[in-house]
């Protein structure tokens, strides 16, 4: 059936709302945006759904919300753990609320309890609360960073990870079966809650997590010396942080905090921003305004759903405030951890840190240092949640901190997911210990570059939106990947990493061996001084992404290597049809 068709049932058929007719009967006529809103349905990928708000089958609308959780159902009545529950979170996003009660009420209709939140939270709470409650499986309806116009559809396992093989697929290929909404099963709210199926949860989650992040502390000694000295300028950005984030800096001593009050409250419009992304400048102008009239140390910004942050911190010497890109705070945060647990209990025999493949190059030199191992997975967090999972399968390995340059990371293993308020807890403890020994978050940084070299970590995103759009990105991942590059800017490759073949080639040698990583869009260059290159379209946005790092002899020398890296990845993009 082509989208004309499809689009004419959907006007037709009443088991759709009358508003959701009316809203397809107002674009009659509007031949691009009815094939861009039926042209496919909108795909269940490997974590879930993420798409524009509105009616049709390429849309997030309560019809595919519902008709996805029916595939969800599905596979886990298939394994016989309908008793086991699945929790449900969601954020500020607008239909947020309603798509969470939508799922919720499609799975009690299968005999399904939804444990669902009270109020929005933040995904690592949703995360935290799969394993405490032992559900078989979570849902969270968040978009995460993306415009407003967005919404969007995660899925966890039991262990608190968004899903991983075999999981991903069984749960894709039972979305993919159910083909006619008239399949999918709902009840009634009151009938569901009458009948024990819908589960209301939130404080007793909320205590215990906030407990749960406690445990990470590592020097509330210095946290008792120094909370009050530290001035914060925190923002959620209109997300689901506000809460957690001050509860969790407030119980821990830190008494100096302001919140940018144009953006505390939740609002799916995100009316000062253009999209609430925490790595975007703009998301911290109020912010940075604020810092400046109240002389604050740090600025903190969690995303939505509060499992990215973005950090600034004030450079003493200069009074100016300095941009940490998530490979920088991670790695900031990742050398205080490990640090301290070494200095405190000593560094275990099988510790690791774990990083994603386009994560920085500093990370491993952190790794070095210490002497514990470096993991490398696939991009998404969910691949360091599986090497967490591992590590507690086979009784080897100990996690000790993992992070990806998406401005995500997580201490502990409370959640298997990103987690931004345990971020800032610890970057503000990390602000306390730093000030006994007289240096700044900034300090630190800067001592480290010192140490360990003055890396560099840039992005190229090309966006190409539409079914055009999606054709180019194809286009180009298949020319790379048809011919291997030797030479990028001036850095020679050393070798070719291509994962949707599974192949590492040594240029120099031409020998061939497995990446060891699943199978993945994605295509990886080792260049010569310690620089890279990692190309891959995104999971959840029509774009095509470019990873690259450098490494410099100073911070001026490494940003002249970077942005020439840049220009050549630019040029290689435009001498693609």
């Amino acid at each position: 059936m082509g989208y004309k068709e499809t689009y004419e049932q959907w006007l037709a058929n009443p088991y759709f709302d009358e508003a959701t007719r009316a809203e397809l009967e107002s674009i009659r006529g509007d031949e691009k945006e009815i094939e861009d809103r039926f042209y496919t349905s909108l795909a269940f990928g490997t974590a879930g759904l993420r798409g524009v708000i509105g009616a049709g089958t390429n849309r997030m609308n309560i019809y595919t919300v519902r008709k996805t959780t029916q595939g969800l159902a599905n596979y886990i009545s298939k394994l016989g753990m309908q008793q086991r529950g699945v929790a449900i979170a969601y954020d500020s996003r607008h239909m947020s609320p309603e798509f969470a009660d939508e799922a919720a009420l499609c799975l009690c209709a299968n005999g399904i309890k939804a444990y669902v939140f009270e109020s929005l939270r933040p995904t690592p709470e949703l995360s935290f609360a799969v394993r405490t409650l032992h559900c078989i499986s979570g849902i969270n309806i968040t978009a995460s960073h993306n415009p407003p116009e967005y919404n969007g559809y995660k899925v966890y396992w039991e262990d608190g990870a968004q899903i991983t093989p075999p999981h991903d697929s069984g749960i894709m290929a039972e979305v993919q079966a159910v083909t006619d909404f008239a399949e999918v099963k709902t009840m009634g709210k009151e009938e569901a809650v009458k009948a024990g199926l819908y589960v209301a949860i939130g404080k007793d989650i909320d205590d215990a997590y906030i407990a749960a992040l406690k445990t990470q502390v590592k020097r509330p000694d210095c946290i008792a010396a120094q909370a009050k000295n530290i001035r914060i300028v925190y923002t959620p950005l209109h997300g689901t942080g506000n809460i957690p984030a001050r509860r969790i800096m407030k119980e821990l001593g830190f008494e100096n905090v302001w919140v940018v009050p144009e953006q505390e409250l939740p609002d799916g419009d995100f009316p000062t921003v253009s999209y609430p992304n925490p790595e975007s400048p703009e998301a911290f102008v109020l912010g940075l305004k604020l810092a400046k009239e109240v002389d604050a140390d740090l600025v903190l910004a969690t995303d939505p759903d509060a499992d990215r942050l973005g950090v600034y911190v004030k450079d003493a010497k200069s009074g100016e405030y300095i941009s940490l890109t998530g490979n920088m705070s991670g790695c900031l945060l990742a050398d205080y951890e490990i640090s301290q647990i070494k200095e405190k209990e000593g560094l275990p025999a099988d510790g690791a840190l774990i990083k994603t493949i386009v994560t920085t190059n500093l990370a491993d030199a952190i790794a070095r240092y210490y002497g514990v191992q470096l993991i490398e997975v696939l991009t998404g967090f969910k691949y360091i949640g599986q090497q967490i999972l591992k590590f507690e399968e086979t009784g080897k390995g100990t996690y000790l901190f993992g992070f990806e340059e998406s401005y995500g990371c997580l201490i502990g293993t409370h959640a298997r997911d990103k987690d931004a308020i345990v971020a800032v807890m610890a970057l503000c403890e990390a602000a306390a210990y730093y000030k006994t020994k007289n240096m700044t978050l900034w300090d630190a940084m800067i001592a480290m570059y010192d140490r360990y070299g003055y890396y560099r970590d840039d992005i190229k995103t090309f966006t190409l939106k539409g079914k055009e759009g999606l054709e180019k990105i194809a286009r180009i991942m298949d020319a790379l990947q048809e011919e291997a590059l030797t030479k990028i800017g001036d850095y020679t490759v050393t070798s070719f990493r291509d994962y949707m073949k599974d192949t590492v080639t040594d240029l120099a040698t031409g020998e061939v061996h497995p990446t060891g990583l699943p199978h993945s869009k994605v295509l990886y260059y080792d260049l010569t001084d310690d620089a890279w290159v990692c190309v891959r379209p995104s999971g959840t946005e029509p774009k095509l992404k470019m990873y690259y790092g450098v490494k410099g002899t100073s911070m001026e020398d490494a940003a002249e290597k970077s942005a020439a890296l840049g220009k050549a990845l630019e040029a290689i993009v435009d001498g693609i049809e």
